[in-house]
């Protein structure tokens, strides 16, 4: 148990929904005489269980309703299990529900002090860490306004910037981060990899897979209460996205190739990508079939590396190639160039295409082509041409 931060064992969770809405205390005796049953029992959480490493950072990811959210309350001593263990080894800070205890009628600066207060913070520590504070939240010109007047964007980062000074070992994220522009949502993220190279334990609930393989070490999947999978941050993330498909498409039979390498609605057909690579450029060659009407795709890729992990991915819409919508038997091409940084080992490409949402997945092939590098070593993890522009010797 000493290297394990959360153990969650065989947890349940349920609640009760009323049925009837009482008008006043006659209305209650009246159905409590007739023996209504005035609410059903919903069960949220079901036998769910598994262990968070200390130092590890876990996604939790499912659709809306699945019980992510209600377990992280749990795992933040909010709710208590109706059965099981739940064993939390260090001090844990929730970001749940952000700016719990603000005042709308006091000004932002009093609101810092209150909520530094109700995080166990004395005046002196807050006055110490309130420019920080203010400086994070980018909010210098508004703290002397009541919060009232703040919009829901500012809130959120204040409370935010006020919660991360609590120097715990554990946080609790539900998306949190939803709120803000991308710059702010970057600053958040670029403070929770700095917990993570200070080995602390983070545990994230989100929607978004792109942040699922960029900073998770692991995931989990929990869907009407139950644990579907849990893994390598691309295992669940294409598992959540083939869950997805499925649910969209289930009234359709596109299964035609049953590849387990592959899946998708098949409203549109990747070939086997042709791969070159020289010295230079990595060349990827990929043909796309329509074999509906389909909007306009977003075509990428994926390069998994001689472990598996993902060490490059793109597509049209990031790059903002404009693509075409297409009618049933239209062919599309497209042609990746891309930088030989690549170290020494053999890597696999998988290749996508899918709807504008980035959530209809028209087909991903797994492993779809393969190459492999061989010069001189390096010790990093790219491998870049570098050119010596200068070398000076001083002698005294």
């Amino acid at each position: 148990m000493d290297d394990v931060a959360i153990r969650v064992k065989g947890v349940y969770k349920s609640f009760k929904l009323p049925h009837e809405k009482h008008s006043g205390i006659k209305q209650y005796l009246v159905n409590l005489v007739q023996q209504k049953k005035g609410y059903e029992t919903q069960r949220v959480l079901s036998d769910v269980s598994f262990d968070i490493k200390k130092g590890e950072f876990v996604g939790i990811v499912g659709r809306n309703g699945s019980g992510k959210s209600t377990l992280l309350k749990i795992l933040s001593e909010i709710y208590v299990p109706d059965k099981g263990e739940v064993t939390i080894n260090g001090s844990l800070t929730p970001f749940i529900e952000l700016g719990v205890g603000f005042n709308p009628e006091l000004t932002g600066r009093e609101n810092v002090y209150l909520n530094g207060a109700m995080l166990g913070f004395s005046r002196k520590e807050v006055d110490t860490m309130y420019d920080s504070i203010v400086s994070f939240a980018e909010l210098e010109r508004f703290m002397d306004q009541k919060l009232k007047n703040y919009s829901s964007g500012m809130q959120v980062r204040l409370a935010f910037s006020i919660s991360i000074r609590a120097e715990t070992e554990i946080l609790i994220l539900d998306e949190v981060l939803a709120v803000g522009d991308a710059a702010f949502q970057k600053k958040c993220f670029d403070y929770f990899m700095s917990l993570k190279r200070k080995k602390r334990t983070v545990v994230l609930v989100t929607h978004d897979m792109g942040a699922v393989r960029q900073y998770c070490d692991r995931a989990i999947m929990i869907n009407d209460g139950e644990i579907l999978t849990q893994g390598s941050p691309e295992e669940v993330a294409q598992a959540y996205q083939q869950f997805f498909s499925r649910i969209m498409h289930e009234d359709e039979q596109n299964q035609e190739d049953k590849d387990p390498k592959r899946w998708g609605s098949g409203h549109m057909k990747a070939d086997k990508p042709k791969v070159v690579l020289d010295n230079d450029f990595l060349t990827i060659s990929s043909a796309y079939k329509a074999k509906r009407d389909i909007p306009a795709p977003i075509l990428g890729f994926t390069i998994y590396g001689p472990a598996g992990n993902n060490v490059l991915e793109n597509n049209t819409d990031r790059e903002k190639v404009t693509t075409k919508s297409m009618k049933r038997g239209d062919a599309a091409e497209i042609v990746w160039k891309i930088p030989n940084i690549f170290v020494n080992g053999t890597y696999s490409i998988s290749v996508a295409a899918c709807d504008e949402s980035k959530i209809d997945f028209y087909d991903w092939f797994n492993e779809a082509a393969s190459f492999t590098v061989n010069k001189d070593a390096t010790g990093g993890i790219v491998n870049p041409p570098i050119v010596v522009e200068k070398y000076n010797l001083k002698r005294g």
